[in-house]
């Protein structure tokens, strides 16, 4: 693996895109840069001098803190924002901001219109000659350690960094409405966080006091993989009164055995789909394990990329699961 504290190689090329960028700063700085008291000025004149060099210094009106607990300052809303996850971008765009996302990873591909942005790499690999070329005021990040390469360079060029990693649901109307006030668009995302809220509340009053169920949470079949309780999929069971059977696990995604699942005695097993055919093809795979759950026909699919994502269709993503649920009780 490679050490997250060197520092990463900068291609010629990329120096030749940041150049005009650089140049924006660098001239910046060289105008805010204190300047020295003038022979034969009087207290007053260096006083009046000193206070016209504080207007003209960029006065941070926007302060969000991200998940990671860092305040990200902007002189002015975001009008060139690059997203380094797909669920970024897909809170951006319910904020309704999306017009003012000018880049994005692989994979980013909702809402349709985010599949039309430019590609800058993967979530792991950002390419940064690409970023500077699209000359970003924002970059909106997921994990630091994926991101820190592209960083640096952002830290050179004067870019803010926000980091979003939404851990539990109610976090996910709270990131919309920072990404409103990231972007200016309050009006918009105000509404669209207090609907989510109004979805999550209702489902909380509607399942509250119901039966438990014990969930086996599929995140891989060959080898099997599950998630445990400080994933936000389980925060969507506990809403719906579901019941993480590896919850406990000591890490986020233990690898587990047959006999592992078969002893945990799941009633229901739910899985990430790409397609509502994998469903059909997953429950029986589970019948030809012996697992008693699937015998029954309890065996979930959701849309991947919506229970994975920690973004607003993970709401759709828990009123599908607390249905399926409810038709065990």
């Amino acid at each position: 693996m490679t050490d997250s504290r060197a520092f990463p190689r900068i291609a010629p090329g990329l120096l030749i895109a940041l150049g005009a960028l650089l140049a924006g700063p660098a001239a910046a700085d060289a105008d805010q840069a204190p300047r020295k008291a003038q022979p034969g000025q009087s207290p007053q004149q260096q006083q009046q001098q000193q206070q016209q060099q504080n207007q003209q210094r960029p006065n941070p009106n926007i302060q969000v803190q991200d998940d990671q607990g860092h305040t990200v300052l902007l002189a002015a809303p975001a009008r060139r924002a690059v997203t380094l996850a797909p669920h970024a971008t897909e809170l951006v765009y319910a904020a309704g901001a999306g017009g003012f996302v000018v880049a994005t990873i692989r994979g980013s591909d909702y809402p349709a219109a985010a599949r039309q942005l430019p590609v800058i790499g993967d979530g792991t690999q950002p390419d940064a000659e690409r970023v500077a070329a699209v000359r970003p005021d924002l970059l909106i990040a997921w994990q630091p350690t994926a991101a820190e390469p592209l960083v640096r360079v952002m830290d050179k060029l004067g870019v803010p960094v926000f980091y979003s990693d939404p851990l539990t649901l109610a976090a996910i109307p709270d990131a919309v409405e920072r990404m409103g006030v990231l972007f200016g668009t309050e009006e918009q995302a105000r509404p669209a966080a207090q609907s989510l809220r109004d979805r999550l509340a209702a489902l909380s009053a509607r399942y509250a006091g119901r039966r438990p169920v014990r969930v086996f949470v599929q995140a891989g079949l060959d080898p099997i993989y599950t998630l445990n309780n400080s994933s936000i999929v389980s925060d969507a069971l506990r809403l719906c009164g579901g019941i993480n059977v590896f919850g406990l696990a000591p890490v986020v995604a233990p690898q587990v055995t047959l006999e592992n699942v078969l002893a945990a005695r799941p009633e229901a097993v739910l899985a990430g789909v790409s397609r509502p055919e994998d469903t059909a093809k997953n429950l029986v795979a589970w019948q030809a394990l012996g697992l008693p759950a699937a015998r029954a026909g309890h065996v979930y699919g959701v849309d991947a990329d919506a229970l994975y994502r920690p973004g607003p269709r993970l709401i759709d993503a828990a009123e599908a699961i607390c249905a399926d649920l409810d038709r065990l009780r």
